[in-house]
């Protein structure tokens, strides 16, 4: 079995969704976990805070230098994970596709080596 990450990515700067459709968002992901138990394949998952709040850690040679985040600059972000084991990559895209009309924002599936 693999395991794979997959990340919930959504536009940065884009606006937090009303607290009546983050609720849904928020049942339909449960649903899903719930789903991916059963099924044996749920190993972790959580959400993230806003990238604002992130802090970099970099070595700079002499001694690691923490700093305000987010690390890169991008068009979108990662707003949380879930990781699952699988018996292959098709398995694991179909969690994505559950996993992205349960968010509804794009989900990336990666494999970890």
């Amino acid at each position: 079995m693999k395991q794979y990450l997959l990340s919930v990515c959504y536009a940065a700067g884009s606006k937090q969704p009303t607290p009546a459709a983050l609720q849904k968002i928020m049942r339909d992901v449960g649903a899903v976990q719930q789903e991916m138990q059963a099924a044996g394949a749920w190993v972790f998952g959580g959400g993230l805070d806003v990238p604002g709040t992130a802090k970099v850690v970099r070595h700079n040679g002499r001694k690691p230098a923490t700093t305000d985040g987010p690390f890169i600059e991008s068009k979108e972000v990662i707003g949380g994970i879930t990781i699952v084991q699988t018996s292959d990559l098709d398995a694991a895209l179909e969690w994505g596709r559950k996993l992205a009309l349960a968010t509804t924002t794009a989900i990336e599936v990666r494999a970890f080596f």
